[in-house]
């Protein structure tokens, strides 16, 4: 079996980015490092010749997944300007919580 310069380097980029997703400290970094991650992964899938895999690790591995850690990520950083945060108590204070 021969391995093309191709699949070297998208495994080693692979491996680099699946690192760089687990100590990156910046949580936004970290998801569009995971996003790249998936993509690439389904590429490698597209490669092993297996089509039906790389789609759903395409779609949802990285599409799906992504979105929703963009999501939690925007609803964990504090409000902006004039942005009204619903999940928070309003008035009073914390001690029943």
């Amino acid at each position: 079996m021969i391995v093309s310069a191709f699949d070297l380097v998208l495994c080693l980029t692979l491996v680099w980015l699946a690192w760089h997703v687990l100590v990156s400290p910046d949580l936004f970094r970290a998801v569009v490092l995971f996003i790249s991650f998936g993509l690439l992964m389904a590429l490698a899938w597209v490669r092993l010749l297996a089509p039906d895999v790389a789609l759903a690790e395409a779609a949802i591995g990285s599409g799906l997944t992504g979105a929703l850690f963009l999501s939690a990520l925007r609803r964990l950083t504090p409000g902006r300007r004039g942005e009204r945060r619903v999940d928070r108590k309003e008035g009073g204070d914390d001690e029943g919580l």
